[in-house]
């Protein structure tokens, strides 16, 4: 870690106080972007992203294409008819 920081943060471009040791906009930090040499190689992999092979190793391939909504327990049924019938004997 150096001493001196840059004048401007190199993630966002806001001002940095002398011998700051992260950005106060954005919080980037010598480790995320406040230092000025950055390496030409960033170790990332050279190959593509395919979305639907990430899917599928992830969360397998069976595909449920129905969705099954859950119901009203027939306890709740009885409950509610209960009511029903008990506020209009209420009125009668």
């Amino acid at each position: 870690m150096s001493c001196e920081s840059p004048e401007a943060c190199a993630h966002c471009g806001a001002g940095i106080p002398p011998k700051a040791l992260s950005c106060p906009e954005c919080g980037a930090d010598e480790e995320t972007g406040l230092r000025t040499d950055y390496p030409s190689d960033l170790g990332l992999p050279d190959e593509e992203f395919d979305y639907d092979e990430f899917v599928e190793r992830e969360f397998g391939s069976e595909k449920s294409s129905q969705v099954v909504p859950i119901g009203l327990h027939w306890f709740w049924w009885l409950i509610g008819i209960s009511l029903i019938i008990a506020m209009v004997l209420m009125w009668t």
